[in-house]
């Protein structure tokens, strides 16, 4: 983004947003494939429509795994058991059409080359302490508020669906004030003013910081008036349909390939999280204020085919010895990859909502900053190198 006056907007999405549903059954089978079988390959994808979900893809594993057993149990830990949601766990049709990975893709794999071509990219700025842009780490406070009141009963007529956005208003680059925010949330058939008074007091006064909001700021409060019909009632839902709500909230480039459902040798996944962990410890290491990694890999090839750094003008060094440092710290084949950064766990389920970056899990390792220190010791050898050249 610019260093101009501007707004900027993001999404967040509940964990029963019908997309996430999706997300969160592919990535509940990859964990309980991964915790018999940290090898296994899988690429599976979920659809759930009304009474019905469908997983396909491929999967190849030791593992015995009871599929739909699974997907029962993540739709009811979502909220969904109760046909007056809309969508009960408990009734609703489950299709498993899964298969197993093409051998003329696992050849290359087996080799430790990348399971297919892409680009993936990587985002940190210094906006928040999480250092992620204000906009979508706002948004993602806010669903996380709204899932955390349905479930613990303080608005217990909230429904497993809902939504929030954040406009940020920028003032010569940097986060000023809040511009707008919007909650639509699934409930049950009330009085619209007590849903919308109960959602300001409960979700968002506590979120939002006094601080950035003002008199002009304005509230879009479930602003059709009803949200009633919601889930995967309301809209089917895809694996991997939220892959900007997953990453950067629109404001860093995306390279299209989804995460959820994937195992670690699929470089959509492991390679966007290690661009994330190189982008994140750039900017700790304080060598920017901001920074995009890309990355870009050929099926079958172990080696990436590109490397990219951007720091868009704030690097304190260039951004061609910033290139450098990384190349010379982080290790970029996908099996070196899926190594550092722990990647054959069964850690996935829990990316799967409220965004798979600016979290503090520990399992989130790509989070870490732990590199942050080499690159700072690499930046003042390059700087030497430059003052002696």
């Amino acid at each position: 983004m610019s260093n101009g006056n501007y707004l900027f907007t993001s999404e967040s999405v509940t964990e029963g947003h019908p997309d996430k549903i999706a997300d969160h059954v592919s990535d509940a089978i990859l964990d309980a494939i991964l915790e018999q079988d940290p090898n296994a390959r899988v690429a599976c994808e979920t659809l759930v429509t009304t009474g019905l979900a469908v997983v396909a893809g491929e999967i190849t594993t030791t593992a015995k795994v009871n599929y739909k057993q699974i997907i029962r149990e993540t739709i009811e830990e979502i909220g969904y058991n109760d046909a007056e949601f809309g969508y009960d766990s408990n009734t609703c049709s489950v299709i498993d059409a899964i298969g197993t990975q093409s051998p003329d893709i696992s050849q290359g794999v087996d080799t430790g080359g990348a399971g297919d071509q892409g680009l993936m990219f990587g985002f940190a700025c210094n906006e928040t302490p999480e250092l992620m842009p204000m906009p979508i780490q706002m948004a993602h406070n806010l669903t996380r508020q709204l899932s955390k009141v349905r479930r613990d009963g303080t608005i217990p007529y909230l429904r497993p669906d809902g939504k929030s956005q954040v406009s940020i208003e920028y003032r010569d680059g940097k986060p000023f004030r809040v511009e707008a925010v919007v909650i639509s949330s699934q409930t049950a058939d009330l009085d619209i003013e007590d849903i919308r008074a109960d959602i300001m007091e409960h979700v968002i006064k506590p979120v939002i910081p006094a601080d950035m909001i003002d008199d002009n700021t304005k509230y879009h409060i479930n602003p059709t008036g009803k949200f009633v019909i919601g889930g995967p009632m309301g809209d089917a839902g895809v694996t991997g349909r939220k892959i900007i709500v997953d990453t950067y909230g629109g404001y860093a480039p995306h390279g299209g390939g989804a995460f959820s459902g994937k195992d670690p040798t699929k470089v959509d996944r492991s390679a966007a999280y290690m661009a994330r962990y190189i982008a994140k410890n750039v900017v700790a290491a304080g060598l920017a204020d901001k920074c995009t990694v890309q990355l870009a890999y050929a099926i079958g090839v172990a080696e990436p085919v590109s490397v990219l750094i951007d720091t868009h003008g704030t690097g304190t060094i260039d951004d061609e010895r910033i290139s450098d440092i990384v190349r010379e710290n982080f290790t970029l084949t996908p099996k070196a990859i899926i190594e550092t950064l722990d990647l054959r766990r069964p850690i996935y389920k829990m990316t799967a909502r409220f965004g798979h970056f600016g979290r503090t899990n520990d399992e989130f390792s790509w989070e870490k900053t732990d590199k942050a220190e080499d690159l700072r010791i690499s930046a003042e050898n390059h700087r030497g190198i430059g003052t002696n050249g």
